[in-house]
């Protein structure tokens, strides 16, 4: 297997695991913490296409698609959060996390275009690729390699709690 189809597969998780996580549940229950001050699931599949988008799109150079025009729209309108369009949930405080309201249909469209550009992205890259610096605000430097591992670590852990969150909405 080559390294593009690797990452192929493994950001393709997140993409396969974002609709089973809201299919079928209305935006009152996907906007609902179950507790106070915790996360809902909506603004847990919402931060991870974020985190995914926005860091992907800056190692490869290439415009979010939550700000891109697509059909004269961009993911940012049609999903119409009070929240600032460079905003990726990033230590949000539980008010803002609340801000987070959104159809199951939107969240998974927004989850599967994000997926979509994933697999653009790494499709073609070469295990050279991995060592490129994509940020140097870190020490050590951040490579390509090291950014694609933390955004599917993040990815699937923020999935995985939003299926634990849907468990819980049943109980």
């Amino acid at each position: 297997m080559d390294v593009g189809a690797l990452l192929q597969e493994v950001l393709g998780r997140a993409r396969a695991l974002a609709p089973s996580v809201v299919e079928g549940l209305a935006a009152e229950e996907l906007a609902r913490p179950p507790q106070a001050g915790a996360n809902t699931i909506a603004w847990l599949v919402w931060h991870q296409a974020r985190v995914m988008d926005d860091h992907l799109a800056d190692a490869a150079g290439r415009e979010q698609v939550w700000t891109a025009e697509q059909d004269g729209d961009s993911w940012a309108r049609r999903l119409g959060l009070d929240l600032p369009a460079e905003d990726t949930g990033y230590g949000h405080s539980p008010a803002e996390v609340l801000r987070v309201r959104a159809s199951a249909d939107l969240l998974a469209g927004y989850a599967d275009a994000v997926g979509a550009r994933a697999d653009e992205v790494v499709r073609d890259l070469r295990p050279a690729d991995l060592d490129r610096v994509v940020d140097e605000a870190w020490d050590p430097p951040v490579t390509y390699g090291v950014r694609l591992a933390s955004v599917a670590a993040d990815c699937l852990q923020h999935l995985g709690q939003a299926a634990y969150v849907r468990g819980l909405l049943g109980r």
